[in-house]
């Protein structure tokens, strides 16, 4: 729904009000909406994945056309890696974010630091990807903010061409909520633990996980030797 379409929309809502909500101004309301446009973390996943899927099409049409996955540990690093990339690029398009266990483990666990052995708690990376939205929609909110106070500071000069140039990059405003690759690491268990970790990571908003299939007793790092796996048929359950 377009800038205008909502303005019209809530227009409507308060006419059918009787007068009883005629203090309020369609017009801010719109800009909330078009400021907290996804509710959930699953309408993050939904939008994010249908990103991936295109992206994902792109690479295998030509494989110029490739990905960049940013590790990130926290909400505020991700925040202003997407704000400088949209600011020095003027898209966000192709760029996504990666979380990995490691850096959870070294560097968000409740217990200190740790070793990249799925020792750290579970809910950890959930909690992660739910932060690193939180400060992605942030973003939005600040500069979906700097237009509108433009548009009023243009309104009241009564410069008409510079409102409609700042209208429509409201229309046509690209979000800072870009796909998340987030490590499941082992699993934390057996299918059903990793089932459940990853409906976490999923209603969390992340859009693709990466699985491993080590042994999480003899998990190491991917660069190393002497990794244990498990059976496929496991891996597959």
């Amino acid at each position: 729904m377009t800038y205008q379409d909502h303005i019209k929309s809530n227009n409507n809502l308060i006419d059918s009000k009787d007068g009883k909500w005629a203090s309020i101004d369609p017009e801010s309301v719109a800009r909330m909406q078009l400021q907290n446009r996804f509710k959930t973390g699953l309408d993050i996943a939904k939008y994010t994945a249908a990103i991936m899927r295109e992206d994902m099409a792109a690479y295998d049409a030509d494989p110029a056309n490739y990905t960049q996955s940013l590790g990130c540990w926290h909400g505020f690093i991700a925040q202003q890696k997407m704000i400088s990339i949209k600011k020095h690029f003027g898209t966000t398009k192709r760029k996504y974010l990666y979380l990995s266990g490691w850096m959870v483990a070294a560097l968000r666990s409740d217990f200190g630091p740790l070793p990249d052995q799925s020792m750290h708690e579970k809910t950890s990376v959930p909690a992660l990807i739910e932060e690193l939205y939180t400060f992605l929609r942030q973003a939005d909110a600040r500069e979906l903010s700097l237009l509108f106070r433009d548009i009023d500071a243009a309104r009241d000069a009564g410069d008409t061409a510079k409102e409609k140039e700042l209208l429509d990059q409201v229309e046509n405003f690209q979000t800072h909520v870009v796909p998340i690759i987030a490590d499941i690491d082992a699993g934390f268990g057996n299918a059903e633990a990793t089932y459940l970790l990853a409906k976490k990571m999923i209603e969390a908003g992340a859009c693709a996980l990466q699985i491993e299939n080590q042994v999480s007793d003899e998990k190491q790092c991917g660069h190393q030797d002497g990794k244990v796996t498990v059976p496929h048929e496991d891996f597959l359950a």
